[in-house]
């Protein structure tokens, strides 16, 4: 079973061509899409309801989700109240969990408990009454099937950090006890309520998980074959309390289609499809981006002003602070900067360096501590590995400076040739101390912080980019003061 790859399926590969709109190309080969804005057309023309049903039985699901974002609230709960209920939970199904939240509301009451007893994920389900207002998500659960309403209190019963709350309860099982031909009925039987059959879960009697059952395998048994000789007894599994964050690398590195989630009896509650994977794995990238960036959460375009606000301003208050002592050095240098103003013209290119090395070690940090495994030996030779590319990388760079910058200098100042290549020199030589720095703290600080438990990610771009700034100023000045005006009295 191990040879099997998570693959995410089209909502629907197994539709006939007759639910599709035929796709017609344009002059340049481009495909035509403006499927969204006819299914807006249609629900705002005078068809009648049978007529404009059929129509839209035409056009795929995706199209019809795309359509609900141009469409008014009235205009929605219309459409929502035309579609089958089947159509609709495809609908839903497509859409992202912006659209979800934002349109579930404003579903009719009878119309979101057809929803969600049709077979919507469990995880899904309960995503969507959180979305909900508490009087209208009571008299919603109130309604609902006894099962689904089970299953919804069991996915509910997680917090978003733990597994749990992304599992669905959408999977057969099979008793262990079952032979063969009795497996081959009991899958039958489920597969009318449970999709996911590409892999069949077996359960002693009290419900321990006991193993998988590959479908395949299934169909080429034998009949008078034991089922025990075709169940994966070491298959993998997880635990639903379990936080996300520190076994989603364990289950990228699965190929499984879906991992079976146990309670802490050892139970089947749960399943993890590779979809699910897929997606919280993408979610988990857009975290650290928004950390990378100094923000304390990912936003999206329909944030309002306080959130935003709100997840931007704590780092930012950080950085203010950092931002002073960087200023503060700055400061101190004020007498060298009063005998040599020149010099100040060529801080902000040293910086700039500094900030991007960093940056750049930062991101390749960030991607090779994902590795829980691992070892500290492999952690100094990352730093090691990124000290050295930043030395390398400083000692082209500040030599290129050096030169480029001494013609420049000799050109627009007063300074003969050689005085001219000292300045250039040092503005070189502080390039190259900078960015071997930069790339030293931007390899440390993250492994430091992993070391602590901390997410490496909080060690975002700006918080690198600041530091960087503290060391470059610092290193800049100080030898500007020693060499040229201390060593070849420039400025006196």
């Amino acid at each position: 079973m191990d040879d099997r790859k998570v693959t995410h399926q089209p909502a629907a590969e197994n539709r006939p061509d007759t639910r599709s709109r035929a796709r017609e190309l344009e002059d340049h080969g481009k495909i035509d899409r403006h499927y969204a804005a006819e299914i807006v057309g249609l629900v705002r023309s005078s068809l009648a309801p049978a007529v404009l049903k059929d129509k839209l039985e035409d056009y795929h699901e995706n199209d019809i989700a795309e359509a609900f974002n141009d469409l008014h609230p009235a205009e929605r709960a219309r459409l929502a109240t035309l579609l089958d209920t089947d159509q609709l939970t495809d609908i839903f199904e497509s859409m992202d969990e912006e659209q979800r939240d934002r349109f579930f509301p404003e579903l009719p009451v009878k119309k979101a408990v057809a929803l969600l007893n049709k077979g919507m994920d469990a995880d899904t389900a309960a995503e969507l009454l959180r979305s909900t207002g508490p009087v209208r998500r009571d008299l919603i659960v109130e309604l609902l099937d006894p099962e689904v309403r089970e299953d919804i209190r069991l996915v509910s019963s997680f917090t978003e950090e733990q597994i749990g709350s992304h599992m669905t309860t959408n999977y057969i099982e099979i008793p262990s006890s079952a032979s063969v031909k009795e497996a081959m009925r009991l899958l039958k039987q489920q597969a009318a309520e449970n999709d996911n059959i590409q892999t069949l879960y077996v359960l002693d009697k009290d419900g321990t998980l006991a193993g998988a059952i590959d479908l395949k395998d299934l169909i080429i048994a034998r009949s008078s074959q034991p089922l025990s000789d075709i169940v994966a007894q070491n298959y993998p599994y997880i635990y639903a309390n379990e936080q996300i964050d520190e076994i989603l690398d364990e289950l990228k590195d699965y190929s499984e289609d879906s991992i079976p989630v146990l309670d802490n009896d050892n139970q089947l509650v749960g399943v993890i499809t590779g979809s699910d994977v897929l997606a919280l794995y993408q979610e988990e990238m857009e975290e650290d981006y928004a950390r990378l960036a100094g923000l304390s959460a990912q936003e999206d375009l329909n944030e309002t002003l306080f959130r935003s606000v709100k997840k931007r301003i704590p780092w930012l208050c950080v950085l203010l602070f950092l931002a002073m002592g960087v200023s503060s050095v700055v400061g101190i240098f004020e007498p060298v900067v009063a005998k040599l103003t020149m010099v100040a013209a060529f801080q902000s290119l040293i910086l700039d360096m500094s900030g991007n090395v960093g940056t750049q070690s930062l991101a390749v940090s960030l991607r090779v501590l994902t590795d829980d495994e691992l070892t500290w030996n492999q952690k100094l030779y990352l730093v090691f590995k990124e000290t050295r590319t930043g030395a390398a990388n400083g000692f082209i760079i500040g030599l290129f400076s050096c030169l480029v910058m001494g013609v420049y200098i000799y050109v627009a100042y007063p300074y003969d040739f050689a005085t001219s290549y000292a300045i250039s020199g040092v503005i070189g030589l502080s390039m190259l101390i900078s960015m071997v720095v930069s790339s030293l703290f931007g390899t440390v600080i993250p492994i430091l912080f992993q070391a602590v438990h901390v997410d490496p990610a909080t060690a975002s771009g700006p918080l690198i980019t600041t530091i960087n700034d503290l060391t470059a100023v610092l290193t800049y000045y100080t030898l500007v003061f020693v060499f040229l005006i201390q060593v070849m009295h420039l400025g006196g």
